[in-house]
């Protein structure tokens, strides 16, 4: 799993660039992505952040990509507290 959050400036790449990561995770907020899948997809967007976007980045652009292990704990309060909980229907 990754975490994705970016601060880009230009309306067009920021908007091509957003439904880009929505291709392979979920908003969980105006910036912030998490991307749940197999190491090949995450490193298949890592491939294509460098690829296809980061030559277009101008100086105040910046897209942080946190990698979350087995080993990191995850802590959720609030509204995000309840996205983890398993739904059972009877």
């Amino acid at each position: 799993m990754m975490i994705l959050t970016y601060d880009i400036q230009e309306d067009h790449l920021r908007t091509e660039f957003s439904k880009f990561i929505l291709s392979y995770g979920r908003r969980l907020q105006y910036s912030v992505y998490e991307i749940r899948n197999s190491k090949r997809i995450l490193d298949i967007v890592q491939e294509e952040i460098k690829n296809r976007f980061e030559k277009r980045f101008s100086q105040g652009d910046s897209v942080l990509i946190f990698k979350i292990t087995a080993e990191n704990q995850i802590l959720r309060f609030g509204y995000a507290k309840n996205e983890e909980t398993d739904l059972i229907m009877y």
